[in-house]
């Protein structure tokens, strides 16, 4: 039956990163951005060069604009691009999509699967297409130059999940073959509520900007932000997480220091230890500017409906709408609004259950 098809949809450090994994593993591979600038190297190159853990050149089968002519053929289609794109992503695929076809959005951050399917309905693709998501994304990488990328670190046992929940395994069957390191979770609940990067990534950046914005990101993100008292503000927003996944019946609710022993074989017995320890975190650098995908992404699609859902069935989540509150005073945005909040979702007026019911088959809001 000769070797599955993928196509790549986003061209950043971590689409590039995937492509060219997927590349070199001998795996036809097509690659899509919206911005036709941003891939000319690539397409000039004929591929992506990629260094780290993983080295070598990938060779792709094409780069393109035009995201019809990528997916079209594609057994699987790898969604690699900031949570706020999903919804835009989704619209731009519902007229290609067809059955037997799984999309997988790395990561899902918290209800990305939802809010794609939510959008394929709406623009009227009801084709059995399996949509699902990961907790976390599979590598620590960073782009390197147009049509290169380096990857730091490929991380361990990634769980991924589809809606319905059943379509799960059948899903990772395929996905596996170029993938072992993703695993089975039992629902998007746990990928959408193991989220770490809404645990790490706004708090960091937020409590970090001053530095950010006066050396340009000169620091490690991890190693040198995050010292003893950040590391207290993330253990907290931690802990609202896992609480607000306990609610939701969560059954393999992670806290952020059993994720970085799954993810990096890391074993300490407090977060701050946890993170310094972590070879993985070496040599990633802040980013320049905080305007970055890790406010403006990890802040509306993550830390927005973990309060969401905190905040109907009782749950303090203090921290996490401190940081909430910072971000739209720092943006002069209202990510409550513009975020995954519970009627961008079709959650709002649901039970507990009927809540639980959407994550696990799909079931649309009740008319």
């Amino acid at each position: 039956m000769g070797k599955l098809k993928f196509a790549v949809i986003g061209a950043g450090h971590g689409g590039k990163a995937i492509a060219a994994h997927l590349a070199i593993k001998g795996f036809p591979v097509k690659l899509y951005n919206r911005t036709l600038s941003k891939i000319i190297p690539i397409i000039k190159m004929g591929g992506i060069d990629i260094e780290g853990e993983i080295s070598g050149f990938g060779k792709l089968d094409l780069a393109s604009d035009n995201i019809g002519n990528v997916i079209k053929d594609a057994d699987i289609i790898m969604v690699v691009v900031p949570a706020f794109a999903h919804a835009a992503i989704a619209e731009r695929c519902a007229p290609y999509l067809k059955d037997g076809q799984i999309v997988l959005l790395n990561p899902g951050r918290t209800c990305g699967a939802l809010e794609f399917i939510n959008v394929l309905r709406e623009r009227g693709n009801n084709s059995d297409v399996i949509v699902s998501e990961a907790q976390t994304f599979i590598y620590a990488s960073r782009g390197m130059g147009p049509a290169s990328v380096k990857i730091f670190r490929i991380k361990q046992a990634i769980p991924v999940a589809a809606i319905p929940a059943i379509k799960t395994e059948e899903a990772l069957d395929k996905i596996n073959e170029a993938f072992p390191e993703f695993i089975s979770g039992a629902s998007v609940i746990e990928t959408s509520f193991n989220n770490i990067g809404a645990v790490f990534h706004p708090a960091i950046t937020i409590l970090n900007a001053s530095r950010i914005e006066s050396t340009m990101g000169n620091f490690q993100f991890y190693i040198e932000g995050v010292t003893q008292s950040v590391a207290r503000v993330l253990e907290e927003v931690d802990k609202e997480r896992v609480e607000v996944a306990h609610i939701l019946r969560c059954k393999n609710v992670l806290t952020a220091i059993d994720w970085l022993t799954m993810a990096y074989n890391v074993v300490e017995g407090n977060l701050f230890d946890a993170i310094h320890s972590n070879p993985g975190y070496v040599g990633i650098m802040a980013p320049r500017m905080t305007n970055v995908r890790y406010i403006t992404e990890d802040v509306p699609m993550s830390l927005v409906p973990i309060a969401e859902f905190g905040r109907v069935f009782g749950v303090k989540t203090t921290t996490t709408d401190a940081l909430i509150d910072l971000a739209n005073v720092i943006f002069k945005i209202d990510f409550r609004k513009t975020g995954r909040n519970l009627v961008r979702l079709g959650m709002d007026n649901l039970t507990l259950d009927e809540i639980r019911n959407v994550f696990i088959d799909g079931t649309p809001k009740r008319t």
